[in-house]
């Protein structure tokens, strides 16, 4: 389409943006490093609660 320059949109606020960045500002990317850090932190505690459970049902057949 003529006269749409290439762009992107920001992962946090929907702002345009240059291609190449992922957020508009630093305030986003700090947002941003939040929520990995977030979502990291809840997929460890997924693992834990996956790795103990299944402890659990095992430990009967140890004997």
């Amino acid at each position: 389409m003529p006269g749409i320059v290439p762009h992107r949109h920001c992962v946090i606020c929907g702002k345009a943006i240059e291609p190449e960045k992922q957020v508009c500002s630093d305030a986003c990317e700090e947002i941003l490093n939040k929520e990995r850090k977030r979502q990291r932190n809840f997929m460890i505690l997924m693992f834990g609660i996956l790795i103990a459970l299944l402890l659990l049902m095992w430990l009967p057949y140890i004997h």
